[in-house]
Protein backbone atom coordinates (compact mmCIF):
# COMPACT_ATOMS: atom_id res chain seq x y z
CA UNK A 1 0.00 0.00 0.00
CA UNK A 2 1.36 3.46 -0.88
CA UNK A 3 1.69 6.10 1.82
CA UNK A 4 -1.47 8.22 2.25
CA UNK A 5 -1.41 11.58 0.51
CA UNK A 6 -3.72 12.96 3.21
CA UNK A 7 -4.40 11.65 6.71
CA UNK A 8 -7.11 13.20 8.85
CA UNK A 9 -6.47 11.95 12.37
CA UNK A 10 -9.02 12.29 15.19
CA UNK A 11 -10.07 15.74 13.94
CA UNK A 12 -12.42 17.88 16.03
CA UNK A 13 -13.86 21.28 15.09
CA UNK A 14 -15.70 23.49 17.55
CA UNK A 15 -17.48 26.83 17.15
CA UNK A 16 -17.56 29.47 19.87
CA UNK A 17 -20.68 31.55 20.46
CA UNK A 18 -22.29 33.55 23.26
CA UNK A 19 -24.14 30.41 24.35
CA UNK A 20 -20.89 28.46 24.66
CA UNK A 21 -19.05 26.02 22.44
CA UNK A 22 -20.52 23.43 20.10
CA UNK A 23 -18.69 20.69 18.19
CA UNK A 24 -19.45 20.35 14.49
CA UNK A 25 -16.83 17.63 13.95
CA UNK A 26 -15.84 15.16 16.66
CA UNK A 27 -13.02 12.64 16.28
CA UNK A 28 -13.06 12.19 12.49
CA UNK A 29 -10.34 10.05 10.89
CA UNK A 30 -9.80 8.96 7.27
CA UNK A 31 -7.06 8.75 4.64
CA UNK A 32 -6.78 9.47 0.92
CA UNK A 33 -4.19 7.68 -1.21
CA UNK A 34 -2.51 9.31 -4.22
CA UNK A 35 -4.90 9.28 -7.19
CA UNK A 36 -7.81 7.95 -5.11
CA UNK A 37 -11.35 9.33 -4.80
CA UNK A 38 -12.90 9.25 -1.34
CA UNK A 39 -16.51 10.38 -0.84
CA UNK A 40 -17.73 12.04 2.34
CA UNK A 41 -21.51 11.66 2.58
CA UNK A 42 -24.25 12.61 4.99
CA UNK A 43 -27.17 14.96 5.40
CA UNK A 44 -26.95 18.71 5.91
CA UNK A 45 -25.38 19.51 9.26
CA UNK A 46 -23.45 16.23 9.48
CA UNK A 47 -20.06 18.00 9.36
CA UNK A 48 -18.98 17.20 5.79
CA UNK A 49 -18.22 20.72 4.61
CA UNK A 50 -16.67 21.76 7.93
CA UNK A 51 -14.27 18.83 7.63
CA UNK A 52 -13.37 19.86 4.07
CA UNK A 53 -12.87 23.51 4.98
CA UNK A 54 -10.64 22.45 7.86
CA UNK A 55 -8.25 20.78 5.42
CA UNK A 56 -7.64 24.13 3.73
CA UNK A 57 -8.05 26.08 6.99
CA UNK A 58 -10.83 28.20 5.53
CA UNK A 59 -13.10 28.28 8.58
CA UNK A 60 -13.85 31.64 10.16
CA UNK A 61 -12.47 32.95 13.43
CA UNK A 62 -15.26 31.46 15.51
CA UNK A 63 -13.95 27.95 14.72
CA UNK A 64 -11.02 26.17 16.31
CA UNK A 65 -9.64 22.64 16.49
CA UNK A 66 -9.67 21.18 20.02
CA UNK A 67 -7.86 18.09 18.77
CA UNK A 68 -6.54 16.12 15.85
CA UNK A 69 -4.13 16.47 12.95
CA UNK A 70 -4.41 16.89 9.18
CA UNK A 71 -1.25 15.47 7.65
CA UNK A 72 -0.62 16.25 3.98
CA UNK A 73 2.57 14.88 2.38
CA UNK A 74 4.12 14.51 5.81
CA UNK A 75 3.23 17.97 7.16
CA UNK A 76 0.53 18.78 9.73
CA UNK A 77 -1.51 21.49 8.05
CA UNK A 78 -3.04 22.63 11.32
CA UNK A 79 0.45 23.45 12.65
CA UNK A 80 1.67 25.31 9.54
CA UNK A 81 2.17 29.09 9.75
CA UNK A 82 -0.41 30.99 7.71
CA UNK A 83 2.24 32.11 5.21
CA UNK A 84 3.18 28.49 4.48
CA UNK A 85 -0.50 27.52 4.30
CA UNK A 86 -1.11 30.09 1.57
CA UNK A 87 1.38 28.25 -0.62
CA UNK A 88 -0.54 25.01 -0.13
CA UNK A 89 -3.95 26.50 -0.99
CA UNK A 90 -4.54 26.77 -4.70
CA UNK A 91 -1.34 24.93 -5.57
CA UNK A 92 -1.11 21.59 -3.75
CA UNK A 93 -4.73 21.42 -2.54
CA UNK A 94 -7.60 23.17 -4.30
CA UNK A 95 -11.35 23.31 -3.82
CA UNK A 96 -14.45 23.45 -6.02
CA UNK A 97 -17.50 24.80 -4.23
CA UNK A 98 -21.20 24.03 -4.59
CA UNK A 99 -22.40 27.31 -6.06
CA UNK A 100 -19.97 28.79 -8.59
CA UNK A 101 -21.92 32.04 -8.93
CA UNK A 102 -21.15 32.99 -5.33
CA UNK A 103 -17.58 31.64 -5.54
CA UNK A 104 -16.58 33.66 -8.60
CA UNK A 105 -16.01 37.42 -8.40
CA UNK A 106 -18.85 39.09 -10.37
CA UNK A 107 -16.67 42.14 -11.14
CA UNK A 108 -13.79 40.26 -12.80
CA UNK A 109 -13.57 38.40 -16.10
CA UNK A 110 -12.91 34.69 -16.23
CA UNK A 111 -9.42 35.34 -17.60
CA UNK A 112 -8.49 37.63 -14.73
CA UNK A 113 -9.74 35.24 -12.05
CA UNK A 114 -7.83 32.23 -13.37
CA UNK A 115 -4.84 34.45 -14.10
CA UNK A 116 -4.74 35.52 -10.46
CA UNK A 117 -4.13 31.92 -9.39
CA UNK A 118 -1.38 31.47 -11.98
CA UNK A 119 0.27 34.72 -10.97
CA UNK A 120 0.26 33.93 -7.25
CA UNK A 121 1.48 30.34 -7.48
CA UNK A 122 3.35 30.10 -10.77
CA UNK A 123 4.47 33.66 -11.45
CA UNK A 124 2.84 33.66 -14.88
CA UNK A 125 1.60 36.84 -16.55
CA UNK A 126 0.98 38.30 -19.97
CA UNK A 127 1.03 35.97 -22.97
CA UNK A 128 2.25 32.98 -20.96
CA UNK A 129 -0.64 33.30 -18.50
CA UNK A 130 -3.17 33.81 -21.31
CA UNK A 131 -1.94 30.72 -23.15
CA UNK A 132 -2.21 28.64 -19.96
CA UNK A 133 -5.71 29.98 -19.22
CA UNK A 134 -6.87 29.06 -22.72
CA UNK A 135 -5.33 25.61 -22.31
CA UNK A 136 -7.17 25.10 -19.00
CA UNK A 137 -10.54 26.24 -20.36
CA UNK A 138 -10.20 23.89 -23.31
CA UNK A 139 -9.13 21.11 -20.92
CA UNK A 140 -12.40 21.42 -18.98
CA UNK A 141 -14.45 21.45 -22.18
CA UNK A 142 -15.64 25.07 -22.23
CA UNK A 143 -16.91 25.72 -25.73
CA UNK A 144 -15.44 28.68 -27.65
CA UNK A 145 -12.88 29.13 -24.86
CA UNK A 146 -10.94 31.97 -26.53
CA UNK A 147 -14.05 34.15 -26.68
CA UNK A 148 -15.30 33.13 -23.23
CA UNK A 149 -12.10 34.30 -21.52
CA UNK A 150 -13.39 37.87 -21.51
CA UNK A 151 -16.81 36.92 -20.12
CA UNK A 152 -18.08 37.73 -16.64
CA UNK A 153 -19.66 35.02 -14.45
CA UNK A 154 -23.24 36.24 -15.01
CA UNK A 155 -22.76 35.77 -18.75
CA UNK A 156 -22.22 32.02 -18.34
CA UNK A 157 -24.63 29.20 -17.55
CA UNK A 158 -24.40 27.20 -14.32
CA UNK A 159 -22.54 24.38 -16.05
CA UNK A 160 -20.11 26.79 -17.71
CA UNK A 161 -19.40 28.54 -14.40
CA UNK A 162 -18.68 25.20 -12.75
CA UNK A 163 -16.24 24.34 -15.55
CA UNK A 164 -14.47 27.65 -14.91
CA UNK A 165 -14.23 26.81 -11.20
CA UNK A 166 -12.71 23.45 -12.08
CA UNK A 167 -10.24 25.12 -14.49
CA UNK A 168 -9.20 27.49 -11.70
CA UNK A 169 -8.79 24.60 -9.28
CA UNK A 170 -6.62 22.69 -11.77
CA UNK A 171 -4.48 25.69 -12.77
CA UNK A 172 -1.50 24.54 -10.71
CA UNK A 173 -2.08 20.80 -11.18
CA UNK A 174 -2.85 20.04 -7.53
CA UNK A 175 -2.22 16.74 -5.80
CA UNK A 176 -5.65 16.89 -4.09
CA UNK A 177 -8.94 18.36 -5.28
CA UNK A 178 -11.69 18.91 -2.70
CA UNK A 179 -15.10 19.01 -4.43
CA UNK A 180 -17.86 20.24 -2.09
CA UNK A 181 -21.27 19.38 -3.60
CA UNK A 182 -20.08 20.55 -7.05
CA UNK A 183 -23.13 19.25 -8.94
CA UNK A 184 -26.04 19.83 -6.52
CA UNK A 185 -27.37 22.97 -8.23
CA UNK A 186 -27.02 21.61 -11.78
CA UNK A 187 -29.40 19.91 -14.18
CA UNK A 188 -29.04 16.15 -14.51
CA UNK A 189 -27.40 16.28 -17.93
CA UNK A 190 -24.93 18.98 -16.86
CA UNK A 191 -24.32 17.03 -13.66
CA UNK A 192 -23.42 13.95 -15.69
CA UNK A 193 -21.05 16.00 -17.84
CA UNK A 194 -19.29 17.49 -14.79
CA UNK A 195 -18.89 14.07 -13.15
CA UNK A 196 -17.46 12.61 -16.35
CA UNK A 197 -15.14 15.60 -16.67
CA UNK A 198 -13.83 15.21 -13.11
CA UNK A 199 -13.25 11.49 -13.55
CA UNK A 200 -11.43 12.07 -16.84
CA UNK A 201 -9.26 14.87 -15.43
CA UNK A 202 -8.38 12.78 -12.41
CA UNK A 203 -7.05 9.99 -14.63
CA UNK A 204 -5.12 12.39 -16.86
CA UNK A 205 -3.57 14.41 -14.03
CA UNK A 206 -3.24 11.64 -11.44
CA UNK A 207 -4.72 13.75 -8.66
CA UNK A 208 -6.61 12.52 -5.62
CA UNK A 209 -10.12 13.77 -4.86
CA UNK A 210 -12.26 14.25 -1.78
CA UNK A 211 -15.85 14.38 -3.04
CA UNK A 212 -18.49 15.72 -0.66
CA UNK A 213 -22.14 15.02 -1.43
CA UNK A 214 -25.48 13.87 -0.06
CA UNK A 215 -26.36 12.08 -3.31
CA UNK A 216 -25.48 8.41 -3.01
CA UNK A 217 -26.00 7.84 -6.74
CA UNK A 218 -23.04 10.13 -7.42
CA UNK A 219 -20.91 8.25 -4.89
CA UNK A 220 -21.49 4.97 -6.74
CA UNK A 221 -20.37 6.54 -10.00
CA UNK A 222 -17.23 8.38 -8.91
CA UNK A 223 -15.71 7.13 -5.63
CA UNK A 224 -13.60 4.14 -4.57
CA UNK A 225 -14.20 4.51 -0.83
CA UNK A 226 -16.91 6.22 1.17
CA UNK A 227 -17.13 7.69 4.69
CA UNK A 228 -20.63 8.23 6.09
CA UNK A 229 -21.00 11.14 8.54
CA UNK A 230 -23.67 11.74 11.17
CA UNK A 231 -23.62 14.48 13.82
CA UNK A 232 -19.95 15.24 13.26
CA UNK A 233 -18.72 11.65 13.37
CA UNK A 234 -17.92 9.00 10.77
CA UNK A 235 -20.30 6.15 11.54
CA UNK A 236 -19.29 3.85 8.67
CA UNK A 237 -16.47 3.68 6.13
CA UNK A 238 -15.19 1.28 3.50
CA UNK A 239 -15.15 0.45 -0.21
CA UNK A 240 -18.22 1.89 -1.94
CA UNK A 241 -19.41 -1.45 -3.31
CA UNK A 242 -19.16 -3.14 0.09
CA UNK A 243 -20.85 -0.36 2.04
CA UNK A 244 -23.71 -0.04 -0.44
CA UNK A 245 -24.22 -3.80 -0.75
CA UNK A 246 -24.22 -4.49 2.99
CA UNK A 247 -24.49 -1.31 5.11
CA UNK A 248 -23.83 -2.01 8.77
CA UNK A 249 -24.94 1.19 10.49
CA UNK A 250 -28.66 2.00 10.80
CA UNK A 251 -28.05 5.54 9.49
CA UNK A 252 -26.30 4.26 6.35
CA UNK A 253 -29.17 1.84 5.80
CA UNK A 254 -31.65 4.72 6.10
CA UNK A 255 -29.68 6.88 3.64
CA UNK A 256 -29.56 4.12 1.05
CA UNK A 257 -33.27 3.37 1.51
CA UNK A 258 -34.29 7.05 1.31
CA UNK A 259 -34.66 7.24 -2.48
CA UNK A 260 -38.16 8.61 -3.30
CA UNK A 261 -40.34 5.56 -3.88
CA UNK A 262 -43.80 4.72 -5.07
CA UNK A 263 -45.88 6.26 -7.85
CA UNK A 264 -48.43 9.04 -8.18
CA UNK A 265 -51.88 8.67 -6.63
CA UNK A 266 -54.44 7.10 -9.02
CA UNK A 267 -56.80 9.58 -10.70
CA UNK A 268 -60.50 8.87 -11.08
CA UNK A 269 -61.56 8.34 -14.70
CA UNK A 270 -64.30 10.99 -14.34
CA UNK A 271 -62.13 13.53 -12.49
CA UNK A 272 -63.00 17.10 -13.47
CA UNK A 273 -60.46 19.29 -15.24
CA UNK A 274 -59.49 22.12 -12.90
CA UNK A 275 -57.03 23.77 -15.29
CA UNK A 276 -57.03 23.72 -19.08
CA UNK A 277 -54.65 25.99 -20.93
CA UNK A 278 -53.10 26.59 -24.27
CA UNK A 279 -51.64 26.98 -26.62
CA UNK A 280 -49.82 29.41 -24.30
CA UNK A 281 -47.14 31.88 -25.31
CA UNK A 282 -44.80 33.84 -23.06
CA UNK A 283 -42.32 35.82 -25.14
CA UNK A 284 -39.88 38.30 -23.61
CA UNK A 285 -38.73 41.10 -25.94
CA UNK A 286 -35.03 41.74 -26.54
CA UNK A 287 -34.32 45.48 -26.68
CA UNK A 288 -31.40 47.04 -28.53
CA UNK A 289 -29.99 50.49 -29.23
CA UNK A 290 -30.62 53.87 -27.65
CA UNK A 291 -34.28 53.76 -28.60
CA UNK A 292 -34.65 50.31 -27.03
CA UNK A 293 -36.38 48.87 -30.06
CA UNK A 294 -37.43 45.23 -30.03
CA UNK A 295 -34.86 43.22 -31.97
CA UNK A 296 -36.21 39.79 -31.17
CA UNK A 297 -37.82 37.62 -28.51
CA UNK A 298 -36.90 35.03 -25.92
CA UNK A 299 -39.59 32.42 -26.44
CA UNK A 300 -39.79 31.15 -22.86
CA UNK A 301 -43.07 29.33 -23.50
CA UNK A 302 -44.07 28.80 -27.10
CA UNK A 303 -47.37 27.07 -27.80
CA UNK A 304 -47.67 24.82 -24.74
CA UNK A 305 -51.04 23.22 -23.96
CA UNK A 306 -51.96 21.14 -20.91
CA UNK A 307 -54.78 19.93 -18.69
CA UNK A 308 -54.67 19.17 -14.94
CA UNK A 309 -57.53 17.22 -13.34
CA UNK A 310 -58.61 16.98 -9.71
CA UNK A 311 -56.34 14.58 -7.83
CA UNK A 312 -53.78 14.52 -10.67
CA UNK A 313 -50.11 15.47 -10.73
CA UNK A 314 -48.75 16.74 -14.03
CA UNK A 315 -44.95 16.74 -13.97
CA UNK A 316 -43.03 19.29 -16.05
CA UNK A 317 -39.39 18.37 -16.60
CA UNK A 318 -36.47 19.79 -18.54
CA UNK A 319 -33.19 21.60 -18.06
CA UNK A 320 -32.80 25.13 -16.72
CA UNK A 321 -34.10 27.63 -19.24
CA UNK A 322 -36.55 25.19 -20.81
CA UNK A 323 -39.57 27.28 -19.70
CA UNK A 324 -40.87 25.15 -16.81
CA UNK A 325 -41.17 27.87 -14.17
CA UNK A 326 -42.47 30.46 -16.65
CA UNK A 327 -45.25 28.04 -17.59
CA UNK A 328 -46.24 27.63 -13.94
CA UNK A 329 -46.26 31.39 -13.32
CA UNK A 330 -48.37 31.93 -16.44
CA UNK A 331 -51.00 29.44 -15.22
CA UNK A 332 -51.21 31.36 -11.93
CA UNK A 333 -51.44 34.68 -13.81
CA UNK A 334 -48.23 35.84 -12.15
CA UNK A 335 -46.61 36.62 -15.51
CA UNK A 336 -48.21 37.94 -18.69
CA UNK A 337 -49.08 35.36 -21.33
CA UNK A 338 -51.10 34.89 -24.50
CA UNK A 339 -53.59 32.06 -24.88
CA UNK A 340 -56.61 30.73 -23.00
CA UNK A 341 -56.28 29.66 -19.35
CA UNK A 342 -59.48 28.09 -18.05
CA UNK A 343 -59.55 27.65 -14.27
CA UNK A 344 -62.63 26.18 -12.57
CA UNK A 345 -64.59 26.81 -15.75
CA UNK A 346 -63.59 30.48 -16.15
CA UNK A 347 -61.20 31.84 -18.78
CA UNK A 348 -58.82 33.96 -16.71
CA UNK A 349 -56.48 35.00 -19.53
CA UNK A 350 -57.41 38.68 -19.21
CA UNK A 351 -57.99 38.79 -15.44
CA UNK A 352 -56.15 41.53 -13.59
CA UNK A 353 -55.01 41.67 -9.95
CA UNK A 354 -58.45 42.54 -8.56
CA UNK A 355 -60.28 39.92 -10.60
CA UNK A 356 -57.77 37.24 -9.61
CA UNK A 357 -57.87 37.93 -5.87
CA UNK A 358 -60.99 35.81 -5.10
CA UNK A 359 -59.46 32.90 -7.05
CA UNK A 360 -56.13 32.98 -5.21
CA UNK A 361 -57.42 30.82 -2.37
CA UNK A 362 -57.99 28.03 -4.92
CA UNK A 363 -54.58 28.32 -6.61
CA UNK A 364 -51.34 28.35 -4.63
CA UNK A 365 -47.60 27.92 -5.20
CA UNK A 366 -44.69 26.38 -3.30
CA UNK A 367 -41.26 27.66 -4.37
CA UNK A 368 -37.86 25.98 -4.64
CA UNK A 369 -36.01 27.77 -1.84
CA UNK A 370 -38.00 27.70 1.39
CA UNK A 371 -35.58 30.03 3.14
CA UNK A 372 -35.74 32.66 0.40
CA UNK A 373 -39.55 32.50 0.14
CA UNK A 374 -40.21 32.87 3.90
CA UNK A 375 -39.83 36.31 5.47
CA UNK A 376 -37.14 36.15 8.18
CA UNK A 377 -38.92 38.95 10.09
CA UNK A 378 -42.23 37.13 10.43
CA UNK A 379 -43.12 34.29 12.78
CA UNK A 380 -44.36 31.02 11.34
CA UNK A 381 -47.87 31.87 12.56
CA UNK A 382 -47.84 35.16 10.63
CA UNK A 383 -46.33 33.55 7.50
CA UNK A 384 -48.93 30.79 7.32
CA UNK A 385 -51.76 33.22 8.15
CA UNK A 386 -50.90 35.68 5.34
CA UNK A 387 -53.45 34.14 2.99
CA UNK A 388 -56.10 34.21 5.70
CA UNK A 389 -55.56 37.95 6.10
CA UNK A 390 -55.82 38.59 2.35
CA UNK A 391 -59.00 36.50 2.09
CA UNK A 392 -60.64 38.28 5.02
CA UNK A 393 -60.80 35.40 7.48
CA UNK A 394 -61.52 36.81 10.99
CA UNK A 395 -58.32 37.21 13.00
CA UNK A 396 -59.72 35.34 16.01
CA UNK A 397 -59.82 32.17 13.89
CA UNK A 398 -56.25 32.43 12.58
CA UNK A 399 -54.32 30.53 15.25
CA UNK A 400 -56.65 27.53 15.21
CA UNK A 401 -56.49 27.33 11.40
CA UNK A 402 -52.69 27.76 11.39
CA UNK A 403 -52.31 25.10 14.07
CA UNK A 404 -54.30 22.63 11.96
CA UNK A 405 -52.30 23.48 8.84
CA UNK A 406 -49.01 22.87 10.67
CA UNK A 407 -50.33 19.59 12.06
CA UNK A 408 -51.35 18.50 8.55
CA UNK A 409 -47.77 18.94 7.29
CA UNK A 410 -46.21 17.17 10.27
CA UNK A 411 -45.06 20.16 12.35
CA UNK A 412 -45.70 20.89 16.01
CA UNK A 413 -48.21 23.77 16.31
CA UNK A 414 -46.42 24.83 19.50
CA UNK A 415 -43.59 26.11 17.29
CA UNK A 416 -45.75 28.58 15.39
CA UNK A 417 -44.29 31.61 17.19
CA UNK A 418 -40.73 30.76 16.15
CA UNK A 419 -38.96 32.21 13.10
CA UNK A 420 -37.79 30.49 9.86
CA UNK A 421 -34.08 30.49 10.78
CA UNK A 422 -34.88 28.28 13.77
CA UNK A 423 -35.97 25.41 11.51
CA UNK A 424 -34.12 22.95 9.28
CA UNK A 425 -34.45 23.01 5.48
CA UNK A 426 -37.02 20.23 5.49
CA UNK A 427 -39.05 21.94 8.22
CA UNK A 428 -38.97 25.25 6.32
CA UNK A 429 -40.32 23.52 3.24
CA UNK A 430 -43.14 22.05 5.35
CA UNK A 431 -43.92 25.60 6.52
CA UNK A 432 -44.06 26.76 2.89
CA UNK A 433 -46.42 23.87 2.09
CA UNK A 434 -48.59 24.74 5.12
CA UNK A 435 -48.82 28.33 3.87
CA UNK A 436 -50.02 27.06 0.49
CA UNK A 437 -52.52 24.60 2.01
CA UNK A 438 -54.03 26.81 4.70
CA UNK A 439 -56.76 28.14 2.37
CA UNK A 440 -57.64 24.62 1.19
CA UNK A 441 -56.74 25.25 -2.48
CA UNK A 442 -57.79 23.14 -5.45
CA UNK A 443 -54.65 23.61 -7.60
CA UNK A 444 -51.02 23.96 -6.44
CA UNK A 445 -47.93 24.74 -8.51
CA UNK A 446 -44.87 23.07 -6.93
CA UNK A 447 -41.75 24.72 -8.37
CA UNK A 448 -38.70 22.55 -7.59
CA UNK A 449 -39.90 22.09 -3.97
CA UNK A 450 -37.38 19.33 -3.16
CA UNK A 451 -34.23 20.30 -5.07
CA UNK A 452 -32.59 22.11 -2.13
CA UNK A 453 -33.21 19.22 0.28
CA UNK A 454 -31.29 16.12 1.33
CA UNK A 455 -32.46 12.89 -0.28
CA UNK A 456 -34.03 11.54 2.93
CA UNK A 457 -35.92 14.82 3.46
CA UNK A 458 -36.99 14.74 -0.20
CA UNK A 459 -38.55 11.34 0.41
CA UNK A 460 -40.49 12.72 3.40
CA UNK A 461 -41.78 15.69 1.39
CA UNK A 462 -42.86 13.44 -1.49
CA UNK A 463 -44.82 11.25 0.93
CA UNK A 464 -46.38 14.36 2.51
CA UNK A 465 -47.44 15.76 -0.88
CA UNK A 466 -49.00 12.44 -1.90
CA UNK A 467 -50.89 12.21 1.41
CA UNK A 468 -52.22 15.79 1.14
CA UNK A 469 -53.29 15.17 -2.45
CA UNK A 470 -55.09 11.93 -1.57
CA UNK A 471 -57.02 13.43 1.38
CA UNK A 472 -57.89 16.77 -0.31
CA UNK A 473 -58.20 15.84 -4.00
CA UNK A 474 -55.56 18.40 -4.94
CA UNK A 475 -54.30 18.97 -8.47
CA UNK A 476 -50.53 19.55 -8.75
CA UNK A 477 -48.32 21.01 -11.43
CA UNK A 478 -44.96 19.60 -10.30
CA UNK A 479 -41.96 21.38 -11.87
CA UNK A 480 -38.60 19.71 -11.45
CA UNK A 481 -35.38 18.55 -13.08
CA UNK A 482 -35.12 15.75 -10.49
CA UNK A 483 -36.63 12.90 -12.44
CA UNK A 484 -36.56 10.43 -9.56
CA UNK A 485 -38.91 12.68 -7.59
CA UNK A 486 -41.13 13.27 -10.64
CA UNK A 487 -41.42 9.51 -11.18
CA UNK A 488 -42.59 9.10 -7.57
CA UNK A 489 -45.31 11.77 -7.87
CA UNK A 490 -46.52 12.36 -11.40
CA UNK A 491 -49.39 10.76 -13.32
CA UNK A 492 -48.67 12.63 -16.54
CA UNK A 493 -45.41 14.21 -17.75
CA UNK A 494 -44.50 17.08 -20.08
CA UNK A 495 -40.88 17.23 -21.26
CA UNK A 496 -39.88 20.80 -22.18
CA UNK A 497 -36.93 22.07 -24.18
CA UNK A 498 -36.41 25.67 -25.31
CA UNK A 499 -39.98 26.69 -24.49
CA UNK A 500 -41.79 23.86 -26.29
CA UNK A 501 -43.06 20.42 -25.25
CA UNK A 502 -40.94 17.82 -27.05
CA UNK A 503 -42.69 14.81 -25.51
CA UNK A 504 -45.66 14.12 -23.24
CA UNK A 505 -47.75 11.24 -22.00
CA UNK A 506 -48.66 9.09 -18.98
CA UNK A 507 -45.75 8.97 -16.52
CA UNK A 508 -45.25 5.19 -16.68
CA UNK A 509 -45.13 5.31 -20.47
CA UNK A 510 -42.70 8.25 -20.62
CA UNK A 511 -40.33 6.71 -18.08
CA UNK A 512 -40.40 3.22 -19.57
CA UNK A 513 -40.41 4.12 -23.29
CA UNK A 514 -39.09 7.65 -23.92
CA UNK A 515 -39.36 8.48 -27.62
CA UNK A 516 -37.14 11.52 -28.21
CA UNK A 517 -33.35 11.66 -27.93
CA UNK A 518 -33.63 14.62 -25.54
CA UNK A 519 -35.87 12.69 -23.12
CA UNK A 520 -33.61 9.64 -23.28
CA UNK A 521 -30.64 11.86 -22.51
CA UNK A 522 -32.37 13.33 -19.44
CA UNK A 523 -33.28 9.86 -18.18
CA UNK A 524 -29.88 8.32 -18.81
CA UNK A 525 -28.23 11.14 -16.86
CA UNK A 526 -30.73 10.92 -13.99
CA UNK A 527 -30.83 7.15 -13.62
CA UNK A 528 -27.24 6.40 -14.74
CA UNK A 529 -28.51 4.13 -17.52
CA UNK A 530 -26.16 2.94 -20.23
CA UNK A 531 -27.00 4.98 -23.29
CA UNK A 532 -25.13 6.43 -26.20
CA UNK A 533 -27.37 9.50 -26.11
CA UNK A 534 -25.40 11.15 -23.30
CA UNK A 535 -22.44 11.58 -25.61
CA UNK A 536 -24.68 13.29 -28.16
CA UNK A 537 -25.54 16.20 -25.87
CA UNK A 538 -23.56 19.38 -26.41
CA UNK A 539 -21.64 20.44 -23.29
CA UNK A 540 -23.38 23.27 -21.44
Amino acid sequence: MPEPLLSVEDLSVAFRSQEGESRAVDGVSFTILPGETVALVGESGSGKSVTALSILRLLDGAAHHPGGRIVFKGRDLLALPERAMRKVRGADITMVFQEPMTSLNPLHTIERQIGEVLGLHRGLSGKAARARILELLELVGLRDAARRMGAYPHELSGGQRQRVMIAMALACEPDLLVADEPTTALDVTVQAQILSLLADLQKRLGMAMLFITHDLGIVERIAARVCVMLNGRIVEAGPVAAVFADPQHAYTQRLIASEPKGRGNPVAADAEALVEAGPLKVWFPLKEGWLRRTAGYVKAVDGVALRVRAGETVGVVGESGSGKTTLGLALLRLTASEGPIVFLGRDIETYGIAAMRPLRKDMQVVFQDPYGSLSPRMSVADIVAEGLVVQGVPKREHRAIVAQALTDVGLDPAAMDRYPHEFSGGQRQRIAIARAMVLDPRFVVLDEPTSALDRSVQSQIVTLLRDLQRTRGLAYLFISHDLKVVRALANYVLVMQNGVVVEEGPADEIFSRPKTAYTRTLFSAAFALKSDTVADVEPV
